[in-house]
């Protein structure tokens, strides 16, 4: 596992792309502190939500010459474009490679 990578996560996302892992329905408050569950009608055009496990080293600048630094790092908890992700299963973990320019903003 190296620096860029966490939750034992075994994939190493290439250029400016994230593994992000989606957060629960505990975890965003799309259920209730009575444990009902609110239906994905309500919220079914909001952005994702999910917590960065690994960071593409960043693209290539437009000569070539260096790597753009990535905005996020591994830990951060993010929202991301609801389209903008391929979804991956890695032993039985479902996670999501997101572009960067698919994350919308850094949650604090």
């Amino acid at each position: 596992m190296n620096s860029n990578n966490s939750e034992g996560t075994s994939i190493k996302p290439l250029l400016d792309r994230v593994v992000v892992r989606r957060l629960t329905d505990e975890e965003t408050g799309t259920k209730s502190a009575s444990g009902i569950i609110i239906p994905d009608t309500v919220s079914k055009e909001k952005p994702e939500q999910g917590i960065v496990t690994a960071v593409g080293e960043g693209k290539w600048n437009e000569n070539g010459e260096k790597r753009v630094p990535m905005d996020v790092k591994v830990g951060d908890r993010v929202v991301f474009s609801k389209y903008g992700f391929d979804e991956v299963k890695i032993a039985g973990e479902e996670y999501y490679i997101v572009s960067s320019s698919s994350i919308l903003g850094i949650i604090s």
